[in-house]
C-alpha cells in the first residue's frame, strides 16, 4: 500500500482527491493549515465528511479518520520547515501531491506576501523534504494562470509562459522552475499540473459558479466581468481527480528525446513533466450563466463590469500530452456538472 501525502485536503480539489485515493486502497495523510481565505466552516465540513472531527484537530497533531484507518489528517503550515521535515521523517511517503497554496488571482493584488510565504517558501520546504526523504513521485499544482498574456489558443505546455499578469501566476511559474531544478539536481520525479477552472460540489466560494448561484438564489445581481466577453475551460472535479489518480503510480521519466538546442519547456532530460489538466472545451461566460439559470429555474440579474486586473479573456487547455501519457479523457458536460453543483448547494445550505 503506497503512503501518500496530499497537501490542501481541507480545500476543494484536495478533499475530493483524498477521498478517491483512500477508496482505492492508498494510505493517505492529508495536510492543511485551514486559513481564513474563505469561510473556514466549509473547510471543516469537508474534513468532517472525510471523518475528521473539528474538535480533534490541533496544530501538528495527526488525527485518524473515523471512517477509514487509512486516512489521517494534520494541520500544518507549509512554511513550518521543522514540522514538515518531522512529518516526512515519521511517515516515509512514497508519493506527494502538493495542492496546498494561497489561491486566487485577485487576492494576490492586495495580499502579495502570503503568496511568497505559501507558494514559494512552502513549496521549497516540500521539495527539500522530498530531497531528504526521497519519494517516488511529486505531483504539484501549477495553474492555467501562468499563460498570462499568451493568446495563442489552445494553450499548449510547449508555449512560452514568461509573461504572467498576476503574482499568483508568477508564483506558480516559479514552482515549475523550482521543481525542474530539483528534478535535475536530485532526480526527484515531478509533475506540474496547470489546472483550468475546476468546479463542482464542495467548490470554492470565491469562484464564479458559487458566487453566481448564491446571488441568483438570493435575487441579487451577479457581476459579469468584461461585459460577458469571457471564455473559460471549465473542468469538472471528477475529471480532475480521475486524471491525478492515474498519475500517482506512474511518475515521469527522463526525456531521452529532449533537445537542448530546441528546448521544449514541458519536459526535460530530467524526470520532469508539465501537463495541462482541463476539459479542452472553452465555454462562453454567457452560456455558463445560462446553464446556471436553467439549473436554478430562474434568470440572473446581470451587472456588467469591466475586466479586472490580472484576469484574461479566454482559457483553453491543450491536453494532448496528458491523453498521450495517461489516457486522460475528461467527459463531464458543463450542464451536468452545474446541475450536480446546484443540487449539492441546495442541500448543503438548505435552500
Amino acid at each position: 500500500m503506497k503512503r501518500i501525502l496530499i497537501t490542501g485536503t481541507a480545500g476543494f480539489i484536495g478533499f475530493h482527491l483524498a477521498r478517491r485515493l483512500v477508496d482505492q486502497g492508498y494510505h493517505v495523510t492529508g495536510l492543511d493549515v485551514i486559513n481564513d481565505y474563505y469561510d473556514v466552516n466549509l473547510k471543516y465540513d469537508r474534513l468532517q465528511i472525510s471523518g475528521i472531527s473539528r474538535d480533534k484537530i490541533a496544530y501538528n497533531k495527526l488525527v485518524t479518520s473515523t471512517k477509514s484507518e487509512h486516512y489521517q489528517f494534520i494541520q500544518l503550515k507549509l512554511e513550518d520547515r521543522d514540522a514538515i521535515f518531522g512529518l516526512f521523517a515519521n511517515q516515509q511517503f512514497d508519493v506527494v501531491v502538493n495542492l496546498a497554496a494561497q489561491a486566487g488571482v485577485r487576492y494576490s493584488l492586495t495580499h502579495p506576501q502570503v503568496y511568497l510565504d505559501s507558494n514559494i517558501t512552502g513549496f521549497l520546504n516540500i521539495l527539500e523534504a522530498c530531497r531528504k526523504y526521497p519519494v517516488k513521485n511529486l505531483i504539484y499544482a501549477s495553474s492555467s494562470s501562468v499563460y498570462g498574456l499568451n493568446e495563442k489558443m489552445p494553450f499548449a505546455v510547449s508555449s512560452n509562459v514568461d509573461h504572467p499578469v498576476s503574482l499568483y501566476a508568477a508564483s506558480k511559474k516559479s514552482n515549475e522552475l523550482m521543481a525542474h531544478t530539483y528534478s535535475h539536481l536530485f532526480g526527484i520525479p515531478t509533475i506540474g499540473l496547470r489546472f483550468f477552472t475546476v468546479y463542482g460540489p464542495w467548490g470554492r466560494p470565491d469562484m464564479a459558479l458559487f458566487l453566481f448561484t448564491k446571488a441568483m438564489l438570493a435575487d441579487e445581481p451577479i457581476q459579469v466581468f468584461n461585459h460577458g466577453k469571457m471564455e473559460r475551460d471549465f473542468t469538472y472535479i471528477d475529471d480532475i481527480v480521475g486524471g491525478i489518480e492515474k498519475m500517482v503510480p506512474q511518475p515521469p521519466v527522463a526525456g531521452v528525446e529532449w533537445d537542448p538546442l530546441s528546448p521544449d519547456p514541458s519536459f526535460s532530460k530530467a524526470p520532469y513533466k508539465i501537463h495541462n489538466i482541463g476539459n479542452s472545451s472553452p465555454v462562453k461566460l454567457t452560456d455558463f450563466i445560462e446553464a446556471i439559470e436553467n439549473s436554478l429555474g430562474k434568470k440572473a440579474k446581470k451587472q456588467m463590469m469591466p475586466i479586472q486586473p490580472g484576469d484574461v479573456e479566454k482559457t483553453w487547455a491543450d491536453v494532448s500530452s496528458l491523453k498521450k501519457d495517461y489516457n486522460y479523457n475528461p467527459g463531464t458536460p458543463v450542464e451536468v456538472g452545474i446541475d450536480n453543483f446546484v443540487r449539492w448547494y441546495r442541500e448543503y445550505f438548505k435552500v
